[in-house]
């Protein structure tokens, strides 16, 4: 038997652009336990509905992260529309769900080209890096922003995008995906990515239901969880929407998932491009929350369900806002899979989670 030693792992760590801090339990160079804290850039953003209103608490909700700015803004404004029973235009549905679609293929491709990077692949993350830029200039393009977009609001969305300039975008989104799909199967059929990935960091369909894992990390363990198959808003009218799913529970499938995604959200995205009807894109709202009425709302975002509460006072001001995102459902997932595994792989391990501090720590 080995000696047991206590090592840090970040909060800064060249692999990880956000300050997780883990405490690895190790002996001969296995994780015996990975104990985790959390709060160092903790900024109290729910406590601000005190003293913002709930019509300028959207662009504070959208600032809980850069990566998954938009869903938040679409995720605080359904709320606050279920809470005031505002029904919003179909056509701002149809552009809300292109937005977070594009938003989740951002996403996605971040991450893999951060994947990249921790192999090493220096060359596969800069091409990963690459096409991201397309969605990053579809988002300047059609909101004047490349990361926080401001193109959500509580009753619709702030600004149209042309029929025109929608087919225009499919077209693009079209040639970045051949080049997607090279730059998958260089990576996915590599020797030396299955070799640090599969059968790496498992964890059981039974044990990731139990740690109410979300996202992609649950579904790459076999649970068939994506608030997207409950239809909410235009994601009613798409014809098949079919869960990306893998039974082997290990980092290998966890990225296998994600990456499938991106091609997911671009059939998504040219299917209600083809469907997306005429009409307005935005209402105006009046009145406030009435006194001790609540609502919640569920949005899948790039890293999995994210739960939203709100309770309003009878003013413009909103007495409780909470959120519940992917990575804080996920942390418990996360320390299971490194118990077992090798030091040298708790990097990888972790960054196959696609862990979101920055969400986590609101």
């Amino acid at each position: 038997m080995g000696n047991k030693t206590v090592i840090p792992f970040g909060p800064q760590h060249p692999v990880l652009p956000e300050p997780l801090h883990l405490d690895l339990v190790i002996e001969d160079e296995k994780v015996l336990e990975a104990i985790p804290q959390i709060g160092f850039v903790h900024r109290g953003l729910e406590k601000l509905v005190s003293k913002k209103d709930y019509m300028q608490f959207v662009l504070v909700a959208e600032r809980i992260c850069g990566i998954c700015a938009f869903g938040h803004s679409l995720g605080y404004s359904e709320t606050i529309e279920a809470l005031m029973k505002i029904e919003v235009p179909k056509r701002a549905e149809y552009l809300r769900v292109i937005w977070h679609e594009l938003s989740r293929i951002h996403s996605h491709m971040l991450w893999l080209g951060l994947l990249a990077d921790a192999f090493g692949y220096e060359n596969l993350f800069m091409q990963c890096w690459r096409l991201r830029e397309v969605v990053l200039d579809i988002f300047e393009e059609t909101t004047g922003g490349r990361v926080i977009l401001t193109a959500c609001n509580v009753g619709g969305v702030e600004q149209d995008i042309e029929n025109s300039e929608l087919k225009g975008i499919v077209e693009r989104l079209d040639k970045m995906i051949v080049e997607y799909k090279q730059l998958l199967k260089v990576f996915l059929k590599d020797r030396s990515v299955k070799s640090r990935l599969v059968g790496v960091g498992y964890i059981s369909k039974e044990d990731a239901f139990k740690a109410a894992c979300v996202g992609p990390f649950g579904r790459a363990s076999g649970l068939e969880e994506d608030i997207r198959m409950f239809g909410f808003g235009a994601y009613g009218d798409l014809a098949d929407f079919k869960l990306i799913t893998s039974n082997d529970g290990d980092g290998y499938a966890r990225s296998e998932v994600r990456a499938l995604e991106i091609i997911q959200s671009v059939d998504i995205i040219k299917e209600l491009v083809d469907k997306i009807p005429d009409g307005p894109y935005n209402q105006k709202i009046k009145g406030t929350p009435e006194a001790g009425s609540y609502a919640v709302s569920r949005l899948e975002q790039p890293r999995g369900e994210c739960y939203y509460f709100a309770k309003g006072n009878g003013t413009k001001f909103l007495e409780r806002f909470r959120i519940r995102t992917p990575t804080s459902q996920n942390v418990a997932g996360m320390v299971q899979t490194l118990q077992g595994c090798d030091l040298a792989d708790v990097p990888l391990n972790v960054l196959t989670i696609d862990p979101c501090i920055s969400c986590t720590e609101r």
